[in-house]
């Protein structure tokens, strides 16, 4: 019996969800809450409401002329949809002149930072700058949390990151500079994630191989609560300092994990803490109302001495990724993928004040949808496969960013069409951390699922920068999202299906997996190729896997 096979046998006595599993599942996702919440807190936080210029002699420090009253009529000239347009006036000899200054609606918004710094006309880009930071926060966290997790334990990167997030999201409250307000915002991308990464590992290494699905799933669903939380804030708090206090001690539920948590014990054996695995194993056991027993003494002597692990495990790495032409083409398709899921998902979820309506309830409906689509992952995914399912999603979220552009800007349509597009995207976005995990070989599982996370991140930090491009015509970030889509979507028939397969273990392994099995060849999840090599299936340790948020 080798260590990894004692592991196993010892996971086994847990069963695949038990209480305890439940119990430290339920702390792990709230990690996922907050994660939510900080990394679209911008939209509120730094909303940008509907402006004019202001206009000297027509408006004063204490009053501001009405929008459709005569005189900002013949100062301000109109769009193409018979709208004011928001940042130029009429000058001398009716010439066309940019604004100096600005009114903004108090529809929905009179304080942000938007308004407290002008994010419009050619200072858009400060508000896509603050967003953009966020974003590689979120890489570099990615970077971070994988490392420091794998090194000091998933605990405590979970708690540290769960105490900065609220130091640092506090801090952004109170900063009045808008360089070292991006610094801020910056590092607080990089806790702000760094527990929802850490969790999600946590979760995946205590639970059973039947219920990584579902726990995955749910997972997504914490952030979109997050996400309808963020809205619901945002409405009682009209104050856009308040505003960010409020997001930020939502982490305050994660401190008590500091003795509620357990640290994994698949992390503990295989860093040859075996004493420390099983007693964690055995309280467990307890919790669950067990009554399996385990042989403490042979445990932790056999751990420590079969210390060694795979040799190849430790000689495999990204780069192996890209050396045969069958692992190269399934990885360039899924970071592809990856990449495309997040360039969408946050294209529609940053443009929410575009849309027609109360823009904190447009918020709220893109948290809302995403349930429905959670809910038709878990029912169909098993019976009809990963690859077929997340395809099929992206091409129609990506038909639907394409009806988007056919429609009047600001209709009622637009706005149904754009929740539409929202469902499937988040849906096929869930798909793809299973997927990747299950499609990679084990020796560089962790690797491929760290890369296409990387990748899916920096579609986040480039989002608000392509969202730039209305300038030059509105339908063209939408249109790209949609085309994008349609390119993914399609390209992930080529993948193989990895439902009721064997998972490829070696780098051998996984050049042979799914050799011929495309969506053309057999699109269901149900039957298996026949000439997709079938593998001895063993349940390895999990190593780190990085999300979406």
């Amino acid at each position: 019996m080798d260590k990894d096979h004692a592991l196993e046998e010892m996971m086994g006595k847990l069963g695949d969800f038990g209480r305890y599993q439940c119990f430290q599942f339920i702390l792990h996702i709230l990690a996922a809450m907050t994660a939510g919440m900080h990394m679209l807190s911008l939209v509120t936080v730094a909303a940008v409401p509907d402006h004019r210029c202001y206009l000297p002699g027509i408006d004063s420090a204490n009053h501001t002329e009405p929008w459709n009253s005569s005189l900002v009529l013949a100062a301000i000239p109109q769009n193409g949809q018979g709208k004011l347009e928001n940042c130029v006036m009429y000058g001398t000899n009716n010439t066309i002149e940019p604004c100096q200054s600005y009114v903004y609606s108090t529809e929905y918004y009179t304080s942000s930072r938007g308004i407290e710094w002008d994010f419009v006309c050619g200072r858009r880009w400060m508000g896509a700058a603050a967003q953009t930071a966020y974003m590689f926060g979120v890489i570099a966290g990615s970077l971070l949390f994988g490392r420091l997790s794998d090194k000091l334990g998933r605990k405590k990167a979970f708690l540290w990151a769960g105490i900065l997030q609220l130091l640092l999201g506090t801090s952004v409250a109170f900063t009045t500079d808008y360089y070292s307000f991006v610094a801020l915002r910056f590092l607080y991308g990089i806790f702000g994630s760094g527990s929802y990464i850490t969790g999600f590992v946590l979760t995946m290494e205590i639970v059973g191989p039947s219920k990584r699905s579902i726990c995955g799933v749910t997972f997504q669903i914490m952030f979109a609560i997050g996400i309808m939380l963020l809205a619901a804030w945002g409405y009682l708090i009209d104050n856009r300092f308040y505003l960010q206090i409020v997001y930020a001690l939502h982490a305050v539920v994660l401190l008590p994990h500091w003795f509620l948590m357990d640290e994994s014990p698949r992390w503990l054996w295989a860093q040859g803490r075996a004493r420390e695995s099983v007693a964690i194993i055995e309280k467990a056991l307890k919790f669950n109302g067990s009554t399996e027993s385990i042989d403490t003494p042979a445990l932790v002597s056999h751990c420590k001495a079969t210390c060694a692990k795979y040799t190849d495990e430790h000689s495999a790495g990204t780069s192996d990724l890209f050396k045969t032409p069958r692992m190269l083409r399934k990885t360039l398709v899924i970071c592809g993928s990856w990449f495309v899921n997040s360039v969408v998902y946050y294209g529609l979820s940053l443009n929410t004040g575009k849309l027609s309506g109360n823009p904190y309830f447009i918020m709220f409906l893109m948290g809302v949808v995403e349930l429905p689509a959670y809910v038709i992952i878990v029912y169909f995914l098993d019976r009809v496969g990963h690859r077929a399912l997340m395809s099929t999603m992206m091409i129609i979220g990506g038909i639907a960013c394409l009806v988007i552009v056919a429609l009047p800007h600001g209709s009622t349509t637009t706005t149904g069409v754009v929740m539409i597009g929202k469902l499937f995207i988040s849906g096929s976005f869930s798909i793809i951390y299973k997927y990747s995990a299950e499609l990679f070989p084990t020796v560089v599982r962790s690797s491929g699922v760290g890369l296409g996370s990387m990748c899916a991140s920096f579609a986040g930090a480039f989002t608000p920068l392509i969202n730039l491009l209305d300038t030059l015509n509105p339908k063209i970030p939408t249109t790209l999202f949609g085309f994008l889509a349609l390119l993914s979507g399609f390209s992930a028939f080529f993948l193989p299906e990895t439902i009721g397969k064997s998972l490829p273990q070696s780098l051998e392994d996984g050049e042979k997996f799914g050799v011929g099995d495309t969506c053309f060849t057999n699109c269901s999840g149900r039957r298996k190729s026949t000439e997709s090599v079938e593998l001895p299936e063993t349940m390895v340790p999990l190593e780190s896997m990085e999300k979406k948020p």
